[in-house]
């Protein structure tokens, strides 16, 4: 997980992706797959979607629903 320090400035790190996964999510809930194909061209990979992903559940602005096997913006 790149977090911004001395070697990493603020846009290289997870932090600076926040808002466009939740401006995707803002707009409707969607499934985990559509969400990374969406936003898969501005990112290194999918392990920095996973942390991206992880970070934002563990700050309660997004949850899953199991029922729709989608992700939602928490607002």
């Amino acid at each position: 997980m790149l977090l911004p320090n001395k070697l990493y400035s603020y846009n290289e790190s997870i932090l600076s992706k926040f808002p466009m996964v939740l401006r995707k999510l803002s707009s409707k809930p969607m499934g985990v797959e559509e969400l990374y194909q969406k936003v898969i061209k501005k990112l290194s990979g999918v392990n920095e979607f996973i942390d991206i992903l992880d970070c934002l559940y563990a700050l309660h602005k997004i949850e899953y629903d199991d029922e729709k096997e989608v992700l939602r913006y928490v607002i």
